[in-house]
């Protein structure tokens, strides 16, 4: 019977923007989560180059409410006492500790509310894992310094790890730098907080941001190990295996180029500590030049990363010659697999994938790799007498975590397994509520009504038993009843 180890890190995913609310409580500031709206054409607005970053009254914003983190924490943090949580990674909101994020002095009331959470989790036995910034920058930052395509953001979000490291040394030993940070290659509104113009360059906007967030994680890195050695910090990264979508040697072409730049050039970056060769050809051959400032590649190379965290939702496939046969639902492009089966919002679902994944990552890597995100969103009804049967969400689930524990048989070690949303929270994808990850269920609705009530669902009891049973009780039966 296969089982993980006892020091083997179980627990949930979330980010503060997406389930805390109170968004203006506190001394917090605007972030850019706070003017994305809701509804499934959210990407598609923030994409525009016409985003303008304000509110509009004809749009809806769920990120404002949550589901009330803020003040429900403890009951919150309970539940996952509940099922057994060894680890909860969360989120801090930067635009909390610096209102406008250029500030010279934190906002004391901000870091006292993390005060609180955190002890709460480490008082009920739960390790915070951190993560310093999740698709959430300060507004202002934004606005006025056009988001990381700005240097001066290097400086300002290094003063605001040493706040939190300095405030929490000795209760977070976990840290993520930033969430998803090759999300920027499809994604640069919601991970570089850059609204990209119609006559401006894209690709060349995108990786100058990237750069600078690079360096930004590295010297944070270095504040972490100076301030208190004991803490480890991890990157976190996008992980999706890229298959050729048949044998022609161009598709198989296609697909390794493509999955070296987005599984392979962030993490070469932040483990291997310097930009590797196929992606200063890909520089050259699309025009980018960034600016480097002296001593920015002895940054990189000094300070690289303790373990490789990673989100794995999907994997993807591709082909040279698109045709009609995209994979609408993937936001990393591609084209369908025949082969898989897709989730309600057109997410393929491929557990081997994951035991794929972390294979790659591993050989290539040799660290402690850290799955902080995978689940289900998906569409879940109440009964009549009042319960969530989500068998659908378990048999994802365990099909995944099978991948995993395969992976972990083949010679991968993984530090732990938090699954997303273990609370129903905002889609960061579409704004919406009713596009549900979680163990508990919220009742909260995309027309903004619902009365926040936590309920747990059937498969709270089934992923508490795997925690129990460190993971045994996957292989004892193929289905709850």
């Amino acid at each position: 019977m296969k089982q993980v180890s006892s020091e083997f890190l179980w627990g949930g995913a979330t980010a503060a923007n997406q389930l805390e609310g109170g968004y203006q409580e506190g001394g917090k500031g605007l972030s850019i989560a706070d003017v994305m709206p809701g509804g499934k054409q959210r990407m598609k607005i923030i994409h525009d180059p016409t985003f303008d970053f304000e509110l509009h009254e004809e749009y809806s914003y769920p990120n404002h409410e949550g589901i009330d983190f803020y003040h429900r924490y403890k009951e919150d943090i309970a539940l996952f006492k509940e099922m057994g949580f060894k680890t909860f990674r969360m989120s801090i909101a930067w635009s909390r500790i610096f209102p406008n994020g250029d500030e010279v002095e934190p906002n004391e009331e901000g870091l006292q509310f993390y005060d609180r959470v955190i002890d709460e989790l480490v008082a009920q036995g739960i390790e915070p894992l951190v993560t310093i910034s999740h698709y959430e920058m300060p507004l202002h930052l934004a606005k006025h310094y056009g988001g990381w395509r700005d240097r001066r953001l290097v400086t300002y979000f290094e003063r605001y790890s040493r706040v939190l490291f300095e405030r929490y040394k000795g209760k977070v030993k976990y840290w993520l730098t930033f969430n998803e940070i090759n999300g920027a290659q499809f994604m640069p509104m919601l991970s570089l907080g850059i609204a990209v113009r119609e006559e401006e360059n894209t690709l060349q906007l995108t990786y100058q941001g990237l750069h600078h967030q690079l360096v930004a994680s590295a010297l944070a890195t270095k504040a972490a190990r100076e301030i208190d050695p004991s803490m480890q910090i991890g990157c976190m990264l996008i992980a999706a295996p890229v298959y050729p979508y048949s044998s022609n040697p161009d598709d198989v072409w296609y697909a390794h180029d493509a999955e070296r730049m987005m599984n392979f050039f962030c993490g070469d970056v932040h483990v291997r500590g310097k930009y590797p060769s196929f992606a200063k050809r890909f520089f050259r051959d699309n025009g980018i030049e960034l600016d480097m400032e002296d001593g920015d590649l002895d940054i990189l190379k000094e300070n690289t990363v303790d373990f490789f965290s990673l989100s794995y939702y999907m994997s993807r496939t591709e082909k040279a010659e698109k045709g009609q046969d995209e994979a609408e639902g993937n936001i990393m492009s591609g084209v369908k697999n025949p082969y898989l089966q897709a989730s309600d919002w057109g997410w393929e679902i491929d557990p081997t994938g994951l035991r794929v994944i972390l294979n790659k990552l591993y050989e290539r890597y040799e660290l402690p790799l850290f799955i902080v995100e995978n689940g289900l969103g998906a569409y879940d009804k109440i009964e009549s007498d009042g319960t969530i049967h989500d068998d659908y969400r378990i048999d994802y689930l365990r099909d995944h975590l099978k991948g995993m524990m395969d992976a972990i048989d083949d010679g991968v070690e993984v530090m732990g397994y938090t699954s997303w949303g273990c609370i129903d929270l905002v889609s960061a994808s579409t704004g919406e509520y009713s596009k549900r990850y979680g163990f508990i269920y919220v009742d909260r609705h995309d027309d903004g009504t619902g009365t926040l009530e936590r309920k747990r669902k059937e498969s709270f009891f089934w992923y508490q038993e795997v925690i129990r049973s460190q993971g045994a009780s996957l292989y004892e039966e193929e289905s709850v009843k």
